[in-house]
């Protein structure tokens, strides 16, 4: 019998709550983290001026799945945050998702209730009953104006592609408010972890049956004993390296990544928000300005701020959904379910975008479906 049980590739959301869920029923558990940290992209930090960055970019919880909010409460105490971004647009800041603030600003209008939004939306949407790309979906939502002025260069900008460029199912996502509620999310559960994400991903995996190697490429060390010795494999990395390209070998499949540009200001605040679009093209080529206080509610006497630019080169963050991309993945997925003793789990694996609560809920269906609520594991 080898010394580990189970092998997790990831420390991430997917990999440390397999990793906690199997090291909870008495598996022995080694998890595989390439970079040199634990929580995947939801990695915090205090930079050198001492100040809570998330070194990855902005990451806000909010779910309504109670299963999810009961296991992340098991290791952090939350407090309460609700979401809200503004864009810049003519010089303005107005309200993301699309609101009556956002309309009555953008248009001149005096909008004072939801059936006064709904009769303007009315007017200004392009129905498309079955969307075949971004555009006409963005244009089924808010109609040509907003399109322009707040969702196609914005989109130009994040995915290097125009909507018209991309699956229907990227601007399907443009939140619509027909009141004046200007929180990013709805959910019931919005909160943020009062020591961090890092301190959160810490508690997760600090149970005794747990062994994390960091600076540890699985590809490296895949065919060691310790790793072919385990009764069960997770991969939440690209699916594609897995395989080794073998489906992909003259165009693989396609990421969006994120370059950081790092600020920090002497000044206690920089911008009235925690995150700030830019929409169009003439204010620059970042996407937007997150400004990590705002958070953490930390007090210092400085700031730092982050300004987003969406590149192709780096860390994968964003699946681009067309259909080359889709015929490449199903051929991975394929393969993939052919391997009973090794599960891909996570965006990366599995192509696909998840928000926060959603990779949580991912990786714990698949233990329970795997294992069951009650099952023995050894």
């Amino acid at each position: 019998m080898g010394a580990f049980d189970i092998a997790v590739v990831g420390a991430g959301i997917s990999g440390s709550t397999l990793a906690e869920r199997y090291a909870s029923r008495g598996a022995r558990v080694l998890v595989l983290e390439k970079r040199h940290h634990i929580g995947g992209n939801c990695y915090d930090s205090f930079d050198r001026h001492g100040i809570l960055v998330s070194n990855y970019g902005a990451h806000l919880f909010h779910t309504e799945y109670d299963d999810v909010w009961r296991y992340v409460n098991r290791f952090s105490t939350w407090y309460p945050y609700e979401h809200r971004v503004l864009a810049r647009v003519d010089g303005k800041l107005v309200p993301i998702p699309v609101n009556i603030t956002t309309v009555n600003s953008v248009f001149g209008l005096a909008l004072r209730s939801e059936t006064e939004m709904q009769r303007f939306l009315d007017r200004v949407q392009v129905k498309h009953p079955a969307p075949r790309n971004g555009e006409e979906a963005a244009l089924a939502r808010v109609g040509h104006v907003l399109y322009e002025k707040m969702f196609k260069h914005y989109t130009k900008k994040q995915w290097d592609k125009y909507p018209h460029e991309l699956d229907a199912s990227v601007l399907q996502r443009i939140p619509i408010r027909t009141n004046f509620d200007d929180r990013y999310f709805s959910d019931r559960y919005q909160a943020l972890p009062l020591e961090g994400y890092t301190k959160l991903f810490e508690k997760m995996l600090e149970h005794p049956n747990i062994a994390v190697r960091l600076n540890t490429d699985y590809f490296d060390v895949r065919e060691t004993a310790e790793v072919r010795g385990c009764r069960k494999l997770f991969y939440a990395g690209p699916i594609d390296r897995f395989f080794d390209y073998r489906h992909s070998r003259h165009r693989r499949l396609q990421w969006r990544s994120i370059r950081f540009e790092w600020i920090t200001l002497d000044r206690e605040y920089f911008q009235e928000n925690s995150v700030i679009n830019y929409p169009d093209p003439a204010d620059g080529a970042f996407t937007r300005i997150v400004e990590y206080k705002h958070f953490s509610r930390q007090k210092h006497d400085k700031t730092t701020i982050s300004r987003e630019y969406t590149t192709d080169d780096g860390d994968p963050y964003y699946p681009v959904p067309n259909p080359d991309n889709d015929a490449i993945y199903r051929r991975y997925q394929e393969e993939a379910d052919r391997l009973p003793d090794v599960h891909f789990v996570g965006r990366l694996a599995n192509y696909k975008y998840f928000n926060m609560d959603q990779a949580f809920k991912n990786a714990l269906d698949l233990f329970h479906r795997l294992e069951g609520d009650d099952a023995e594991l050894l």
